[in-house]
């Protein structure tokens, strides 16, 4: 049984991480490429996102995979043939266990180590392209829009490097806007930074309090370009980037460090050692649900729905007890009650099929008080 469960895990775990990726991959593609990255960048940051994808979908993989497994015994009789032997419920429990176990343990690298550390790269990896002038300005044919009330154009880019006819409006000033205009124009780097040096072309300055306009004509002229990239300016770390032994050593210097409250940390860190735990939990409850049902011809599709229903709850009350620990540090034993609900009702449920298995009541003997009373 524990192999058929490690089965169907490692293909339900490979399916939604596919489903789940290529969503998330989606979606960093539009913002990737149309910012004028390479599809080096692209898949960087794709590979650098899957341990996060992989954590969200192993506790719905180890639920997938102990219902799929247990509807399967049972609607091939296996469950009833093993339960006329005299195994219990509880008994059979075992495997599952030991599978959610193992779930678990791999979710715990994943929350410890491989989350916190991928992280932690694709935020530094934010912070360089953020600043990539060439990838934010250098397309032909487009209006661009690098910065807030800023317009730049560039007909055409040569193999040298040359910026043909390009266009650049600047209305960040309230009631004032400069055009430039060029025939060509160079981007270059220095220790300043980037600017864009343009040649042979004209600057518009509007004054819309006096309503004039002056134009100046102009041989070279540079330009900081700097200001149009939106850099990152918060250079702090976030609670999700930080190891775990970090936040178990010190949290409220972590808490000021990266300007969140205690309880937010608190909840960040004991989340860590949650998630695993609910892998645990949703295999026990995908097994045990279906434990009530018994053989039927039916199937047990009432019992499916019940165990999906069930999982809901446990994740209702894992989003309910999360603002109250943010809130007040002192509520951090609260991130573990979804477990508690989980295995309670798990273990409920194991407790009420196993019910069938206890031996009947003795009937009273023929000859006994209840004849004679009769007689």
């Amino acid at each position: 049984m524990l192999s058929q469960l490690m089965v169907l895990f490692g293909f339900f775990a490979l399916v939604l991480v596919s489903v789940y990726w290529v969503n998330r991959a989606v979606i960093l593609f539009d913002r990737l490429i149309a910012d004028g990255h390479s599809a080096g960048v692209f898949l960087e940051f794709t590979a650098l996102s899957l341990p996060n994808v992989i954590a969200l979908v192993l506790p719905l993989a180890a639920f997938a995979a102990a219902v799929y497994v247990t509807n399967r015994l049972s609607s091939e009789s296996e469950l009833t043939v093993v339960q006329a032997t005299g195994y219990s419920p509880w008994r059979l429990a075992r495997p599952v266990l030991v599978f959610g176990l193992i779930a678990a343990l791999m979710m715990t690298v994943l929350t410890h180590f491989l989350v916190p550390d991928s992280n932690a790269q694709l935020r530094e990896r934010e912070v360089e392209i953020s600043g990539s002038v060439s990838a934010r300005l250098l397309r032909e044919g487009m209006f661009l829009h690098p910065a807030d009330r800023v317009t730049f154009y560039i007909r055409e880019i040569t193999p040298e490097g040359e910026l043909r006819d390009v266009f650049l409006s600047d209305r960040r000033q309230d009631g004032r806007t400069v055009s430039y205009t060029a025939e060509r124009a160079f981007l270059i780097s220095d220790a300043e930074g980037a600017k864009l040096v343009m040649q042979s072309g004209l600057a518009q300055t509007y004054q819309a309090g006096d309503d004039t306009l002056s134009t100046t004509n102009f041989t070279d002229l540079t330009y900081n370009v700097n200001s149009l990239i939106a850099a990152e300016g918060n250079k702090r770390r976030k609670i999700e980037d930080i190891p775990t032994r970090e936040l178990i050593a010190d949290p409220a210097a972590i808490a000021e460090e990266a300007d969140d409250t205690l309880g937010e940390v608190l909840e960040e860190l004991h989340s860590r050692f949650q998630q695993p735990l609910l892998s645990v939990v949703a295999a026990l409850i995908g097994f045990s649900t279906l434990m009530l049902g018994g053989f039927s011809r039916f199937g047990v599709g009432k019992q499916i729905v019940g165990a999906i229903f069930l999982l809901v709850v446990v994740k209702l009350v894992e989003s309910a007890v999360t603002d109250p620990v943010r809130g007040n540090a002192a509520l951090w034993p609260l991130i573990y009650l979804p477990t508690v609900v989980g295995l309670g009702l798990a273990i409920g449920m194991l407790h009420h099929a196993s019910r069938p298995f206890r031996p009947a009541r003795a009937a009273p003997p023929s000859g006994g008080p209840d004849r004679e009373a009769a007689a």
